[in-house]
């Protein structure tokens, strides 16, 4: 099926639905294509190597439904894959293709929530591993200092449905020290996985009332606004008959039970083959 004019939106699993349901509320006339690559995920334990290769395939598969811009929603392949595709791989696919990711514009803003200047950031380990958040947010707020800690059950948890239960109170637990013994200063912490958000009311329910929680939604959703009037020669390019279409490279039956979790509402996708 073609989907030309599309904007991509790109996930291992269910978390960039998150990400998608708020641009969606801030840009309603374009056409969507979500994926998710709910085959292979999670993407937080793998290597590189693999990431690259598995999101290079995510990519040109959305090339070749018609897209022309594409969104990796996802914090381990912007993290991972991001650059090596944008600066080895794009110019293949011609000038008139973009791929963004979602640590960047993060990176951009969220120095200006901390009154300490210390910072914790939570995601997975190959997303942690990385170290792309504390680099790119000392681009833009070199005074901030910035604390990781990987959370590697978190997405499993979140994706088995097991997000209400007690089990998930005991990891969020066991992160939220872990990331406070690394100092007691944190004021503000960042959800730096698009899964994160589901457990947003656990995380913040053992934190002080003074400490800032953010999540990515709506900083990539305005982040994408001012892209586009930026870069009207793209936005062109995007279709606008407000649709959204959904693939996933797994069962479609438990896409779409799943899935409402993440958007709000029940969605029908189908099968996508990477």
């Amino acid at each position: 099926m073609n989907h030309k004019g599309a904007i991509g939106v790109f996930d291992s699993g269910y978390g960039g639905l998150t990400i998608l349901k708020s641009i969606v509320s801030k840009l309603p006339q374009y056409d969507y294509l979500y994926l998710g690559d709910n085959a292979r995920a999670p993407y937080g334990n793998l290597s590189y190597e693999t990431v690259y290769q598995y999101t290079l395939e995510a990519v040109d598969w959305f090339f070749k439904q018609g897209c022309s811009l594409i969104i990796l929603a996802c914090n381990t392949a912007s993290a991972k894959a991001l650059r090596t595709i944008q600066q080895n791989d794009l110019a293949a696919y011609g000038t008139d293709k973009r791929v963004l990711g979602v640590i960047r514009p993060t990176a951009e803003i969220v120095g200006n929530y901390t009154h300490t200047n210390i910072i914790g950031v939570l995601g997975t380990l190959g997303t942690i591993k990385s170290d792309s958040y504390r680099i790119e947010i000392n681009k833009f707020f070199p005074q901030v200092k910035v604390y990781q800690q990987a959370c590697p059950m978190w997405v499993p948890l979140i994706e088995n449905g097991e997000h209400e239960s007690t089990g998930a109170d005991f990891f969020v637990s066991e992160y939220l020290q872990a990331l406070f013994v690394q100092s007691s200063a944190i004021d503000t912490i960042l959800l730096g996985c698009t899964h994160y958000p589901l457990l947003k009311h656990k995380i913040q329910a053992q934190l002080p009332v003074n400490i800032t929680i953010i999540d990515q939604s709506d900083i990539v959703a305005n982040s994408l606004k001012d892209y586009l009037l930026r870069h009207s020669e793209l936005e062109r390019k995007c279709c606008k008959d407000g649709t959204i279409n959904f693939y996933t490279s797994d069962n479609t039956e438990t896409f779409n039970k799943l899935a409402k979790a993440f958007y709000g509402t029940q969605v029908t996708s189908l099968r996508a083959f990477l």
